[in-house]
Parts: C-alpha cells; sequence; structure tokens
C-alpha cells in the first residue's frame, strides 16, 4: 500500500528553522520523484519544492534561498529544511507523488510561524 506520512511541524518564531519529513512506504522515493506543496489559511494550494528521481530540485520563487528539499534513500525518506521563516510560510505542508500512476498524499503536517 502506498503510504506518505508528514512530520515536524509546529510552531516558530520568525527567521527560524524547522526540518519537515515525508516518510513513505509502499514504494521507494529513488525512483520516483516527489512534492512538498503547502496550504494556507484561505489560499490555494501551492507547490514549494520538487526532487526528481535524478535528485535535480526546483523551487518556487518565494521560498529560494530559504528552503532545500533533499532525499535520504535508505530512510526512504524526503526533507523540507526551512530557514529564515517568516509569518507568510504558515501552512499546511503536504507531501506528493504519483508512484505507478497513483496520486498519492500525505494527511499535511502544520507549520506556524508567529512572534
Amino acid at each position: 500500500q502506498v503510504q506518505l506520512v508528514e512530520s515536524g511541524g509546529g510552531w516558530i518564531q520568525p527567521g527560524g528553522s524547522l526540518r519537515l519529513s515525508c516518510a513513505a512506504s509502499g514504494f521507494s522515493l529513488s525512483v520516483f520523484g516527489v512534492r512538498w506543496h503547502r496550504q494556507a489559511p484561505g489560499k490555494e494550494r501551492e507547490l514549494v519544492a520538487t526532487i526528481l528521481a535524478t535528485g535535480s530540485t526546483n523551487y518556487v520563487n518565494s521560498v529560494k534561498g530559504r528552503f532545500t528539499i533533499s532525499r535520504d534513500n535508505a530512510r526512504n525518506t524526503v526533507y523540507l529544511q526551512m530557514t529564515s521563516l517568516k509569518p507568510d510560510d504558515t501552512a499546511v505542508y503536504y507531501c506528493n507523488a504519483h508512484p505507478y500512476g497513483i496520486d498519492s498524499w500525505g494527511k499535511g503536517t502544520l507549520v506556524t510561524v508567529s512572534a
């Protein structure tokens, strides 16, 4: 069974850092691309970062230079390291993959950036 489980969210002050994790089961993350999305209150869900099977990465402009997506093949986990966090980064963060044509999403982890 394909499953994605996010963790690592929480409350953090502006300027702080958090690392989110996306653990996969039922398929290998090293074979399929993985995306981190986020949805802020009252806003559309947006794509934040992507890591392809090749290891190539892409980021939305608003997080470039602050967020880093990476993958640990041994742990079958993708991470999103977030630094210099801003209140605008407050959102539920979801990881997403399409193994075997199955559009798979985790349940999300909430990140709150506030003083």
